[in-house]
C-alpha cells in the first residue's frame, strides 16, 4: 500500500498541515499510521467531512407530530365501505386512530379502550385518541380509566402552547357531553382558537358547540355547529365530526322549537351513519331530542330501533353517574331515570305540552310529576331547577 505523509496530505485535500494533525490525533482517518513522530496516510484517503458543517439530526416536536397526526387521520373515510380506511391507511398508529372511531361509533366502548392501551410510549397518537377514549369510558362508566386519562393530559397540558391545547380539548369532551360547563377552558368558552392546530378546529367548534348549549344559548350552538359543517363536511366520505354536527344542529333546533327542522338534520346523518351500523351519535341524544330520535327511526330505519335505544338504555345511567362526579351534585340519586329526563326537558323550557305528548301522558299528570320533583329536591320552580341541572 502506498503512503502518504501529513505534508502531502495537507497539499492533496487543500487544508492547513494543522488541521491534517488535528484529524490524525481525533482518528478520523482510516488506515492511517504513526511510526515514531511521524504518521504514514494511506495515499487513497479521502479528506474527512468537516465536522462542524454535518447535518445534525432534527430535534424531534411533540406539537409537529401530533400535528401531522390529526392531519393523517381526518381525511374521510370511504361512503361506501368506511372500514376500507384500514387498509388505505399503513401506519399501526393512525390506524389505531380509525379503528377506535368505527369502534366508537358502533358503540364498542371496550375496543376503544383497547386501541388507546396500544398507542402507549406515542405521545402523539395517545394525544389523538384521548378524546373518543374519554368518551368510551364515560359511556361504559369506566372512572379509573377516566381519571388515568385525565392524570396523563393534565401533565402534557403543562407543555404549553398547540399541544396544551389539545390536551385540553380532550378534557373538554367530558365536561360539555355531561352538563360540567364550569370545567370547560376559557379559550373555549370565548371561541379563541388563536393556540390551536388548524385540523383540530372542527372538533373544537364541536365542542364549543356542545358548551353553548350546556348554558342554555341555542342560536348561537346552532350557528356554531352550522359553521363547523362549512369547515369539514366531505362528498368524498364520512367523518365522525360530520356527524355528530348534524346531530348537534338538529339538538340546537329541537331545543328552538324548531322540529322540522330538527328532523331534517337528524335524518340526514341517520342516511349516512345507520348503514354501517353507527349508533351511538343517536343514542347519546335520545333525551336531548326529546322523542324525535325514536320517532325517525321507527318511521325510516325500523332495523336499527332496538340498537339505539338499547345503547341509549345502557349507557345514560353512566353518563349521569360522570355528571355528579363532575359537578358534586347527586341530584340523579334523588329522582327516577324518568323524573330527569322530564327535569331535563322542563329545565330547558320546552313546552309542557310537547314533553307530555313524549311520554303520553297529560299536562296534568305532568304537572303532578313536576311537583313531586320539586318536592324531592327542595325547590319551588322552573328557574331553580335550572340552576340544579346546568
Amino acid at each position: 500500500m502506498e503512503y502518504m505523509s501529513a505534508a502531502q496530505a495537507s497539499e492533496q485535500w487543500g487544508i492547513s498541515l494543522r488541521q491534517v494533525q488535528r484529524l490524525l490525533a481525533d482518528n478520523r482517518i482510516p488506515r492511517a499510521k504513526k511510526y515514531e513522530r511521524s504518521w504514514m496516510i494511506p495515499a487513497d484517503a479521502q479528506k474527512p467531512a468537516d465536522s462542524r458543517r454535518e447535518a445534525k439530526p432534527p430535534q424531534y416536536s411533540l406539537a409537529a407530530d401530533l400535528a401531522a397526526v390529526i392531519a393523517a387521520t381526518t381525511v374521510p373515510m370511504p361512503g361506501a365501505d368506511p372500514d376500507s380506511i384500514l387498509h388505505t391507511v399503513t401506519e399501526r398508529r393512525l390506524q389505531l386512530q380509525y379503528e377506535g372511531e368505527l369502534a366508537y361509533l358502533r358503540g364498542d366502548f371496550a375496543r376503544v379502550i383497547r386501541c388507546f392501551c396500544e398507542t402507549e410510549g406515542d405521545d402523539a397518537a395517545r394525544l389523538r385518541a384521548c378524546p373518543l377514549t374519554i368518551a368510551a369510558a364515560v359511556s361504559l362508566g369506566d372512572y379509573r380509566t377516566y381519571t388515568q386519562i385525565e392524570a396523563y393530559l393534565k401533565e402534557k397540558a403543562k407543555v404549553g402552547g398547540s399541544v396544551a391545547a389539545i390536551a385540553e380539548l380532550a378534557l373538554a369532551t367530558a365536561a360539555v357531553s355531561v352538563l360540567a360547563p364550569n370545567m370547560v377552558p376559557e379559550w373555549l368558552k370565548t371561541g379563541d382558537f388563536s393556540t390551536l392546530m388548524a385540523d383540530a378546529k372542527p372538533d373544537a367548534l364541536y365542542l364549543r358547540a356542545k358548551y353553548l348549549m350546556c348554558i342554555n344559548r341555542y342560536e348561537a350552538m346552532l350557528a356554531v355547529a352550522q359553521t363547523a359543517l362549512t369547515l369539514c363536511a366531505s362528498e368524498q366520505g364520512i367523518t365522525l365530526p360530520v356527524i355528530d354536527l348534524w346531530v348537534t344542529c338538529a339538538v340546537a333546533c329541537c331545543y328552538m322549537g324548531h322540529r322540522e327542522d330538527a328532523r331534517h338534520y337528524l335524518l340526514e346523518a341517520m342516511r349516512v351513519a345507520l348503514p354501517h351500523g353507527f349508533i351511538s351519535p343517536f343514542a347519546e341524544n335520545v333525551t336531548a331530542l326529546g322523542g324525535l330520535v325514536e320517532q325517525c327511526l321507527e318511521e325510516a330505519y325500523p332495523a336499527h330501533y332496538d340498537a339505539v335505544i338499547g345503547q341509549w338504555g345502557r349507557t345514560w345511567k353512566n353518563w349521569i353517574a360522570f355528571h355528579n362526579q363532575f359537578t358534586k351534585d347527586n341530584i340523579t340519586l334523588m329522582l327516577s331515570l324518568r323524573e330527569y329526563h322530564i327535569a331535563l326537558l322542563v329545565a330547558r323550557r320546552i313546552p309542557y305540552a310537547k314533553i307530555a305528548k313524549q311520554y303520553c301522558i297529560s299536562v296534568g299528570r305532568l304537572k303532578n310529576i313536576m311537583l313531586e320533583i320539586y318536592e324531592k329536591l327542595l325547590i319551588s320552580g322552573r328557574d331553580e331547577l335550572a340552576k340544579l341541572v346546568f
